[in-house]
């Protein structure tokens, strides 16, 4: 080896591969074996060599960069980012680091241009989308995108014909599972608090998985029992005191999203109702939280670690001109403290 910083032909030398071999076993490219990727990583790592990102990106027109780009939502009284996110930021985050790419955070506005030219202007390699607000509005721009070509992948919705590819929860099973633990528990009269209309599609699934679960255990929809609510606690807030107003009765209630659920508590508690013993409360999405409400909210616990995994992974694959698939990932019900035993064994008052 010559004197001076070493250089990928230096590692090919040393391991008897080419040049081009070195590069792609440093890029953890599919196309070097296993054995040939760890033999160039250990020699690297033992010539304590350093890629040349800005000489790589010349090479490959690459920026090694992925923009995220985040719907400003309602989220908490003191945030504009829906909490979910934020643990998906994370692994996200993470995922890109593996990867030896940057990541570019910005915000979505429904009022800007957000689906501009990141790539044109060569800021980043591709996109991913984190929310999407109205998702009517939203399609259209991801038209938009898909029009000039653009690399992009979104968190959302799995729907026919949608545009793009996204990576997404099983909303449908998913919320079919947790209203049948609500069912198996003696529960009958499940209200069902969340936008279901065609401008919150994953709201929709999980609505039509609660349908599912209610019609296989004989039980009627009452459309009375379902209260629009968009991802905020006042909206859970609002959406009781509007079934309150029907006069309709409910034992228990299915929020859309957890922000829905912990804004019910509070109406719930109000009307000198508590929770379980008089109402059971399920949520969506188990952010953090929802483990720390009084009492813990059962929730339906969406594997952010995985999502932001294949979300960077699946996108590099669009750069790179693989094929890709649209996929849904399955969810957990956690169980605390918010749906109590089985009804008919609830804490009951004492004897007078």
């Amino acid at each position: 080896m010559k004197e001076g910083r070493p250089t990928s032909f230096d590692i090919a030398y040393r391991a008897g591969v080419s040049q081009s071999t070195v590069s792609r076993a440093l890029r953890n490219s599919p196309l070097v074996s296993e054995e040939t990727r760890r033999k160039v990583q250990e020699i690297a790592q033992e010539l304590n060599y350093k890629v040349d990102k800005n000489a790589r990106n010349l090479r490959s027109r690459s920026t090694c960069t992925i923009a995220l780009l985040l719907c400003e939502d309602h989220g908490t009284a003191n945030s504009v980012i829906n909490p979910f996110f934020l643990s998906m930021l994370g692994s996200i985050t993470r995922a890109c680091a593996n990867r030896g790419y940057d990541l570019l955070v910005s915000f979505q506005q429904a009022s800007e241009d957000w689906h501009a030219d990141y790539e044109d202007a060569n800021r980043a390699d591709g996109i991913i989308f984190l929310g999407y607000g109205d998702y009517v509005t939203y399609v259209e721009k991801l038209n938009q995108l898909t029009e000039v070509g653009a690399h992009y992948i979104t968190w959302g919705p799995v729907l026919p014909g949608q545009p793009g590819f996204s990576i997404g929860c099983d909303n449908f099973n998913s919320a079919c599972k947790a209203t049948k633990h609500l069912i198996d528990l003696g529960y009958r009269n499940i209200a069902f608090i969340g936008d279901i209309s065609e401008h919150s599609p994953e709201f929709n699934s999980r609505y039509k998985g609660y349908c599912k679960a209610l019609k296989a255990a004989g039980i009627e929809v009452n459309p009375q029992l379902q209260v629009a609510a968009e991802t905020f606690e006042d909206s859970g807030y609002q959406a009781i005191k509007t079934l309150e107003k029907r006069g309709i009765k409910f034992d228990a209630v299915f929020g859309a999203s957890d922000l829905i659920a912990i804004g019910c508590v509070m109406a719930l508690e109000e009307s000198g109702l508590t929770i379980p013993d008089d109402i059971a409360l399920m949520g969506f999405d188990d952010i953090p939280m929802s483990g720390y409400t009084h009492p813990p909210l059962s929730t339906v616990r969406q594997d952010t670690n995985k999502a932001g995994e294949m979300l960077v992974e699946n996108l590099l694959k669009l750069v790179a001109g693989d094929v890709v698939e649209s996929q849904l990932l399955p969810a957990e019900l956690i169980v605390r403290g918010s749906c109590g035993a089985q009804k008919g064994r609830r804490k009951q008052p004492p004897a007078a």
